[in-house]
C-alpha cells in the first residue's frame, strides 16, 4: 500500500492459527468495554505481535519509512456485543501532553490519558494494521470504506455524509490471520452482525516518527 493507492489493502495469512490461538489466550483476560478493549500496549504479549518484524516492515512499507507501534485495540463483535460504528475518520491520538499547537484540537482527556484531533499532515504519517482473529465474512459486521477518501484531508460530518452517499463502498473482509492496512482518514464504517460467528479484531496502529510538532509526543497506549 501506498500513499498513492486506495489507502487500504489487504494481505492474506501473516500470522500462522497457533499465532492466532496464542494471541487470543493472551488478550482473554483485558478489561473489556462493550466494544473490546483499549491501551493494550501496556500489554507485554501484544507489544512483541507489534514489534514483530513482519508487521513492522508491513507498516514501514505501507509509510515510506521505519514505523514504530505506538497504540494497540482489541475490537470484539460477536452476538453478545454487537454494535455498529458510523462512517468517520479516525483523527484523535494519544499524547503525551497537551500543548497549544495549531491544527491541534480538540483537547480531551479518557481514561487518564489526554487524546488531541490531530491535522492532516500528521495523520498521512500514521497507518493502522488490523489484524483479524477471527474470518470476517459479509455477516458479522466486517469494516466497510470509501476508498481513496483519504486522499481528501480532515472531512468535517457532513462531507463524510455526502461522500458517502455519492461514493461505493468497498466491503474488507479478511480471513483469520489476515492483515488489513488502512490509513486513519480512510473514510470507514462497520455494520451490526448478523451471523453468530465472532468477528475479534487486534488494530494496531504505527507512527513513521513519535514526534509531529514542536513539543507534541504520540503517547504509547
Amino acid at each position: 500500500m501506498t500513499s498513492g493507492d486506495r489507502g487500504f489493502g489487504v494481505i492474506p495469512d501473516v500470522l500462522a492459527s497457533v499465532q492466532v490461538d496464542s494471541l487470543i489466550t493472551a488478550l482473554a483476560g483485558s478489561t473489556r468495554s462493550r466494544a473490546g478493549a483499549r491501551h493494550l500496549m501496556q500489554d507485554e504479549r501484544v507489544v512483541r505481535v507489534a514489534a514483530d518484524p513482519r508487521l513492522v516492515d508491513i507498516a514501514s512499507a505501507a509509510l515510506g519509512s521505519p514505523a514504530v507501534p505506538y497504540r494497540a485495540t482489541l475490537f470484539d463483535k460477536s452476538p453478545g456485543a454487537n454494535w455498529l460504528v458510523v462512517w468517520h475518520q479516525d483523527t484523535a491520538c494519544p499524547c503525551k501532553q497537551r500543548r497549544e499547537v495549531e491544527g491541534w484540537g480538540p483537547w480531551s482527556t479518557k481514561a487518564g490519558i489526554i487524546y488531541a484531533h490531530a491535522p492532516a499532515t500528521a495523520l498521512k504519517r500514521l497507518v493502522a494494521l488490523r489484524v483479524h482473529l477471527d474470518d470476517s465474512t459479509s455477516e458479522n459486521g466486517p469494516l466497510r470504506v470509501i476508498p481513496g477518501s483519504h486522499e481528501l484531508g480532515v472531512l468535517s460530518d457532513a462531507a463524510i455524509h455526502d461522500l458517502v452517499a455519492q461514493g461505493r463502498p468497498h466491503e474488507c473482509t479478511v480471513a483469520r490471520g489476515g492483515i488489513l492496512v488502512m490509513r486513519p482518514l480512510l473514510v470507514h464504517a462497520s455494520s451490526k452482525s448478523v451471523s453468530a460467528a465472532p468477528r475479534r479484531v487486534l488494530h494496531l496502529e504505527y507512527a513513521s516518527t513519535m514526534t509531529f510538532e514542536p513539543d507534541l509526543r504520540l503517547r504509547v497506549a
